[in-house]
């Protein structure tokens, strides 16, 4: 796929234009209620630092949800290693992510984010792992586990 390509994917779904996440916050509500890097990352669109995620190594059975409002993102057995720094996963819950184009780096990027709260999550890839071929490269900080 070229740079910039779209993604194809039947669990993700492009953002429409002016749609309204479900969970409705004011910036001052996720500022106190987020820890400083995951209000950043969620809502300001930081990045982690690579390598510095505590679910870089993990491998625990269950679920991964999104730090912000507790949507069910990605199944433990997506995750694999990828090399890239973050924790990476080759498929999402069906609708659990959205997408959006990204060009906040001079480059064209597919961003990813979370389908309830619009919470960026990291950004995805074509160069996974089959059947999908896919890669979400996310923010560990964006994450909380559930076991199970």
């Amino acid at each position: 796929m070229d740079q910039g390509s779209k993604i194809a994917n039947p669990n993700l779904r492009e953002i429409k234009q002016g749609e309204k996440p479900e969970v409705q916050k004011s910036e001052s509500e996720w500022k106190i209620e987020l820890e400083p890097q995951v209000y950043r990352t969620l809502r300001e669109e930081d990045t982690e630092r690579p390598w510095t995620s505590k679910f870089n190594d993990f491998k625990e059975t269950g679920v991964y949800k999104c730090a912000g409002c507790g949507q069910e993102l990605y199944a433990s057995t997506t995750k694999f290693e990828s090399g890239c720094g973050w924790p990476a996963f080759s498929d999402s819950k069906p609708g659990a992510v959205l997408t959006k184009t990204d060009t906040s780096i001079g480059m064209i990027r597919t961003e990813i984010l979370c389908s309830k709260c619009h919470g960026h999550l990291g950004h995805v890839f074509d160069d996974g792992p089959q059947p999908t071929g896919i890669r979400h490269c996310v923010n560990g900080c964006a994450l909380n586990f559930t076991e199970g």
